[in-house]
């Protein structure tokens, strides 16, 4: 009986675990042949940066009559055709909060950050972290890169990660290093890691067409921005170009978000700091990130990190919907993040 009880145990167990695997939120175009599209409207439409059901359902009309060779009566039809797949209509407030309780959280390697985070980075949404130079802000990148090709039941999403990085600051024997701690294989873990290094704001534009045409093709779980806005800030200058920055900023914020929202991967950028001129030189933080209102609103969660004593940093949540405002430590090791030391 005994034996009995613990082989169902085991199957329930087994069961519990295969239930916390990942479920593929979006549907390839190829779904698109068995309702009447031609191969060659699907390439068109694959050319022009549309990788999914959800990306052209999404998508409004006048945009998909820009891809070439589509026809307004075509567009028409598709977006009809699209409409029976991707669910876009109301549901209730019980069923979205189902919905809140299938996402996942990426583990940041700090114990204390995670419960401030209550779980660690969330998927299917958009955090940003920003700070001074040496907070932290890059270590937290590299450090999640690994953390989500983990298991779920170890705070992981069981998937691949995009890195573009901006600034030139990214490392790979870091990850080496971070692989090692948590008991992966080093070179399994870089070989899970797509980078590309942006050299201007139109290329880390065109990088994001590059990321949803490869997260197509396998899983992914999170995508890093290093930082989101380091080359709009050289690239236009002086307040004449103010406007045009902010215009392409928004542009670049809303591809990352419907790129969160239709893969179900967590997008985690940096951001940068500027000395805040009406506020008194004596005050705690006299500095406040870049990129204004349109960062500010495109970002579901913001967090700011600060240095602390040592190797220690702190991390407060400066804006979210679901977490109060608070703060905790963390530091930064060889290995990446981990817990803050006394």
């Amino acid at each position: 009986m005994e034996e009995a009880y613990y082989q169902d145990s085991a199957q329930e167990e087994q069961q519990g675990e295969e239930s916390m695997e990942i479920a593929v939120t979006y549907q390839t175009l190829d779904i698109l042949q068995d309702h009447g599209v031609a191969v060659n409207d699907i390439q068109k439409l694959n050319d022009a940066g549309f990788h999914t059901v959800e990306s052209i359902a999404h998508a409004t009309v006048r945009k998909l009559s820009d891809v070439r060779g589509l026809s307004e009566a075509k567009v028409l039809k598709l977006k009809d055709i699209v409409k029976a797949l991707v669910p876009m209509d109301f549901k209730t407030a019980a069923d979205a909060l189902e919905d809140r309780k299938a996402l996942v959280t990426l583990t940041t390697g700090s114990t204390e950050l995670d419960k401030l985070l209550e779980g660690g980075i969330e998927t299917g949404s958009l955090t940003e972290v920003f700070g001074e130079f040496r907070t932290g802000k890059t270590a937290l990148c590299h450090t999640l890169c690994v953390t989500c090709q983990m298991p779920v039941s170890d705070g992981g999403a069981e998937g691949k990660a995009i890195y573009i990085d901006t600034e030139g600051t990214f490392r790979p024997a870091r990850l080496q290093a971070i692989a090692e701690r948590f008991g992966m294989d080093p070179s399994v873990a870089l070989e899970n890691v797509a980078y590309a290094r942006a050299h201007n704001s139109e290329h880390q534009m065109e990088l994001l067409k590059m990321a949803a045409a490869i997260m197509s093709q396998d899983r992914y779980a999170l995508i890093v921005v290093d930082s989101a806005t380091a080359l709009y800030r050289t690239d236009y200058s002086g307040r004449g170009e103010l406007s045009e920055r902010q215009m392409h900023l928004a542009q670049f914020l809303r591809q990352l978000t419907r790129l969160a929202e239709e893969f179900g991967v967590a997008v985690f950028m940096t951001n940068q700091v500027v000395a805040n001129p009406d506020g008194m030189s004596f005050a705690k933080d006299s500095t406040k990130p870049i990129g204004g209102n349109i960062v500010a609103h495109a970002s579901t969660t913001r967090l700011r990190l600060r240095k602390g004593r040592g190797e220690n940093r702190i991390c407060t949540v400066y804006d979210s919907p679901t977490l109060p405002e608070a703060d905790c430590q963390f530091a930064i090791g060889p290995s990446g993040i981990c817990d803050a030391t006394e």
